[in-house]
Order: C-alpha cells, then sequence, then structure tokens
C-alpha cells in the first residue's frame, strides 16, 4: 500500500460544524464517526480536543486515525462521503488492529 495517500482534508471549521449537525454519528470505543454519504467527493478531516490530553498526546491519537483511515480507504475505491474522525481516549491505547476493524465496520454502516 506504499504510495498511497489520503483524500483531501477537510480543515475550515464550517465543514466540522456542518458534518457536526447534519451528519450520521457512529460510537466507538476508539473514535467518533461523522459522515455525510454520497457527497460531491471523498473528504475527510480528523480533530482531538484537550480532553483526551496534551499536544503529544492528541497528535498521536490523529496520527492512529490518518494511518487507520489511509489503510480502510484503500479498500473502498470510489467512495464518495465526507467523513469527520474525532479521537477517544481509547484512540491512543487500543491495539491498532482493533482500531482499524472498528474504523472499517464504521464506514461500512456509514457509507454501504
Amino acid at each position: 500500500m506504499a504510495g498511497q495517500t489520503l483524500p483531501k482534508r477537510l480543515q475550515r471549521r464550517a465543514d466540522f460544524l456542518r458534518l457536526a449537525a447534519q451528519g450520521r454519528k457512529l460510537v466507538r470505543p476508539g473514535f467518533l464517526l461523522q459522515a455525510i454519504a454520497n457527497a460531491p467527493e471523498l473528504r475527510i478531516g480528523f480533530t482531538a480536543t484537550k480532553k483526551l490530553g496534551n499536544a503529544v498526546t492528541r497528535n498521536r491519537a490523529k496520527r492512529r486515525l490518518r494511518e487507520a483511515a489511509r489503510l480502510v480507504l484503500a479498500e473502498r475505491p470510489g467512495l464518495t462521503a465526507e467523513l469527520v474522525l474525532v479521537a477517544r481516549r481509547e484512540t491512543c491505547t487500543m491495539d491498532f488492529a482493533r482500531l482499524h476493524g472498528q474504523l472499517a465496520a464504521a464506514l461500512h454502516e456509514a457509507a454501504p
């Protein structure tokens, strides 16, 4: 899977707020997924609140989510959705294979 990159990123606060208000929410132990299926293109955003911990902890959680998303989205070519992944406390400590599996199942449920 070398060389594969993430799709376009959500970066504006307005996009994150729109997904929080209108998107479907799926809560898993490792993350919260907010999704709008059938968007014009695939875009994804990542966030971690200060409740999670210091900057090192938040950045580690987002790195783990980015890598899991990269692997899962490589298995789903042609997907058009807008996604936001919100890190939770367990994001940093859970086994990566379990995090990957939860994300794959949640994505299948949110955007079949």
